[in-house]
Formats: C-alpha cells, sequence, structure tokens
C-alpha cells in the first residue's frame, strides 16, 4: 500500500477544483467562475487499491503550499490560455521544490480550441512524467493517479477517513459548510457581490431524530451588498439556502435544517 500528499498546482482558474471534484465525485471546492474564490488549502483525500493520496489545492499563487512537504508536485495547466507571466510565476513555485517528484498534466483536452500545446512543450523535459488530462470529462484522470501513486513511498494511510464529514473531505465541517454557502452567494448574485463577501458558521447540531440544524451567517462590507443577497422578498437569501441544503443533504445523507442571516458591517 502506498500513501503521501500531493500538492497539486496552477495558476488561477487552471481547473484544479474542477479536476478535483470529477476524480473525488464530490464537491470539495468552489468552482464558480470567479478566480481565487478558493481563499486556503484544502486537503482532499483519494483512496483506491492502491493506497491513499492526500490533495492540496493551493488557491491562487500563494507561496502557502511552500510550508508542506509534499511527496509529489502535480503542476496543473490550461493548455487553451497562453503562456505569460502569471504561468511563468506559477512555474517559479513548482521548481521551488527541487528534487520532490513533479508531474506535468495539461489540463482542458476536452476543449480544441485555442490551444497552446506548444508553447509548454518546453517544460517536458523538466517532469518526471507528463500526460494530458480532462477534468470536466475525467479523461485520462486514471492514468494521472496511477502516475501519482508511482511516485508516492510506501505506507499506511496518513489520514483516517472514518471521521470526516464525507468519506472523501479532511475538513473541519463548519469550514466546509462556510464554504459551500459563500459558492452559493457567488453563484446567485453573478458579479454583483465582491470577493470580500465571508461566511460564518455558527452553529451545527445533530437532533435526536438524525437531522442536523446549521445556523450560518453571510458577511459583506455595506448595507447595499446585503440587500443584494438577501433579494427582492428574500428570495436570492432564499435561493441559496436551498442550494446549499441539497448539496449538504446529498454530502451528509442527513436531513438538514439551514438558516441563513445577512450582516454588513454598516449594521
Amino acid at each position: 500500500m502506498k500513501a503521501g500528499i500531493v500538492a497539486l498546482i496552477g495558476r488561477p482558474n487552471a481547473g484544479k477544483s474542477t479536476l478535483l471534484n470529477t476524480l473525488l465525485q464530490q464537491k470539495v471546492t468552489i468552482t464558480s467562475p470567479k478566480p481565487n474564490t478558493t481563499r486556503f488549502p484544502i486537503e482532499a483525500v483519494y483512496e483506491d487499491t492502491q493506497g491513499q493520496i492526500i490533495f492540496i489545492d493551493t488557491p491562487g499563487l500563494t507561496n502557502d503550499v511552500l510550508s508542506e512537504k509534499p511527496h509529489v508536485v502535480a503542476y496543473l495547466i490550461d493548455h487553451t490560455r497562453r503562456r505569460g507571466s502569471e504561468e511563468n510565476q506559477t512555474l517559479g513555485i513548482v521548481r521551488k521544490f527541487g528534487d520532490i517528484p513533479k508531474v506535468l498534466a495539461l489540463n482542458k483536452i476536452d476543449v480544441e480550441k485555442p490551444s497552446f500545446r506548444s508553447q509548454y512543450k518546453f517544460l517536458e523535459e523538466e517532469f518526471d512524467d507528463h500526460l494530458e488530462v480532462s477534468g470536466l470529462t475525467g479523461k485520462h484522470l486514471k492514468s494521472f493517479i496511477d502516475v501519482l501513486f508511482k511516485h508516492l513511498p510506501e505506507g499506511e494511510k496518513l489520514v483516517d477517513t472514518d471521521q470526516m464529514i464525507t468519506p472523501l473531505l479532511n475538513m473541519d465541517s463548519k469550514t466546509f459548510i462556510a464554504e459551500l454557502v459563500r459558492e452559493k452567494v457567488f453563484l446567485s448574485t453573478g458579479q454583483e457581490v465582491p470577493y470580500r463577501v465571508g461566511v460564518k458558521t455558527l452553529e451545527v447540531t445533530e437532533r435526536n431524530n438524525g437531522s442536523m440544524y446549521i445556523r450560518a451567517v453571510i458577511t459583506t462590507d455595506n448595507d447595499r451588498h446585503k440587500q443584494m443577497i438577501i433579494g427582492s422578498g428574500a428570495k436570492k437569501i432564499k435561493q441559496i439556502g436551498s442550494m446549499a441544503r441539497k448539496e449538504l443533504e446529498l454530502a451528509t445523507g442527513k436531513k438538514i435544517y439551514l438558516e441563513l442571516t445577512v450582516q454588513s458591517s454598516e449594521d
């Protein structure tokens, strides 16, 4: 059996979240269209007969992951985007890991045009393995996993998945809930509200009948954004709550009672 940590690195919107969600068949991180909506490293755990992989999904181009000690670095590139300063900055982070095994994955091969594969061809010599994948359709993800396991050490599981909110997530449940609600705020309001919108989970209580009561507050900078989130006749906040509740019920297998409120710093 093998077990280890894989640092999944890519510039914003390279498709890291979609790849993980497809791979694990479970919502693990925000996938709304806004860049940089994942604000901290999220550990997602993949398990099969070969062993266990702990993915560290790095948010954007931060250096936070450098404080971790991964066994493998997986560098995800969107071949439909030109190489530029942002990609060079990401590559610089990858190179800082030194002699740690590195895998290059060219993502979004389900999209044929535009393609800038030729701009990334030179990277193949720097990596121990390279392949093309589609995080959206799942194409070649089995090969991707096999390559990662090839570079992982023999060993027992690093994470006890029995205590997770779902079998696949190594996250505090309140954090998982807050990020899920925050995603629904973005999906419901489009480009109308800023990234600074936050969510804090105040209470998670399991009731005697097996259902769960969850209370959370959505915070924003001003009353105008607060009203956008609430919506006319509270329609928007009801929509946000309904979408979040359905996914929480799917993730936990329990009946969920979700209470959401909205506060602004001007209150």
